[in-house]
């Protein structure tokens, strides 16, 4: 039976007479690279707080490794890694020096202090780079180093808020990589971006919030599933007549239809052979048309239809 890393039991947080988190539940367990997602405002990092106990909540409870969370679990809090968006270094300390301080917050021998440093520089790619100050650091290296920093401890737990913001793609890569060596090495994995495709690529299971709320939750194809769009066709053609694009929108699971651009756009419910269909139209009336491709929903599609909003907001 998998356990539970992490549970959250209708938790509830307001600011005066704002709610910012209502009645908000959550289990995640052992050995998952669990996404967390909303739109800004949603509460994700009022969640991230109250689950670090950095911020009291008014109601319900949190457990993590099967334990209450309170200020002064330091048994808990040494089994969990944060990386926050904001990168968080000393700027007077090498890279040698900064994942040695933040490794010994909990590790005090030295030799396997010393250990688990060295193997964290390996680990984000920094050997060539031990001895530079942060300010020396191009802003992928400074991601590695402060992901360094949050794991050299060898946490059970890691959150992950954010950590490939403003980063070149082969920073983000090595980045992305690395969050699946640790997870495959044992640890569990919250993450939190606004970069759906990341999301997509590595995690196992998504939740979507949405004030202070659980609007969705399930693995990709699970929330996918959910929404009303499940494909869209897309065909360059130069002109539609009115008779056409009424048969194609009568065409069974066609729900929208689109031409604009001299591109005729399509969207479908359901349904398994949607552009054999839409062709044949095309055929029979002998239209010409160029390119045509047809796409199956993202997860982008599915937080735009379950919160109505752009995801690549500034954070919460």
């Amino acid at each position: 039976m998998e356990k539970n890393v992490v549970k959250i039991n209708e938790l509830v947080k307001r600011y005066g007479d704002l709610i910012a988190l209502d009645h908000f539940s959550l289990e995640i367990k052992e050995g998952e690279v669990f996404g967390l997602l909303g739109p800004n405002g949603s509460g994700k990092t009022t969640t991230i707080n109250c689950l670090l106990s950095l911020l009291a909540y008014d109601k319900g409870d949190i457990e993590i490794f099967g334990k209450k969370m309170t200020p002064v679990s330091y048994d808990i809090k040494k089994e969990i890694g944060v990386i926050m968006q904001n990168v968080a270094v000393f700027e007077e300390l090498t890279v040698y020096e900064n994942i040695d301080y933040f490794c010994g917050l909990y590790i005090t021998d030295k030799a396997k202090r010393k250990q688990c440093v060295e193997e964290a520089i390996k680990f984000v790619g920094l050997e060539d780079f031990r001895k530079f100050y942060p300010k020396k650091l191009s802003g992928g290296l400074l991601r590695r180093l402060n992901i360094a920093c949050g794991i050299a401890h060898k946490p059970k737990l890691i959150i992950l808020d954010e950590p490939t913001v403003a980063v070149d793609p082969q920073s983000r890569n090595r980045i992305l990589e690395g969050i699946q060596e640790l997870n495959r090495s044992g640890a569990t994995v919250i993450y939190t971006s606004h970069y759906m495709e990341e999301v997509e690529q590595i995690c196992t299971r998504i939740a979507i919030m949405d004030k202070g709320r659980k609007v969705a939750e399930g693995t990709k194809d699970e929330l996918k599933r959910m929404i009303k769009n499940t494909e869209t066709i897309t065909i360059e053609i130069l002109e539609l007549p009115d008779d056409v694009r009424r048969e194609i929108s009568g065409l069974p699971h066609v729900y929208d239809v689109r031409f604009e651009d001299s591109k005729l756009v399509i969207s479908c419910s359901g349904g398994k052979h949607n552009l054999t269909r839409v062709l044949d139209v095309l055929q029979k009336r002998e239209l010409s048309f160029g390119r045509v491709y047809t796409e199956l929903p993202t997860l982008n599609d599915v937080f735009l239809e379950i919160t109505g909003k752009a995801l690549r907001d500034k954070e919460d």
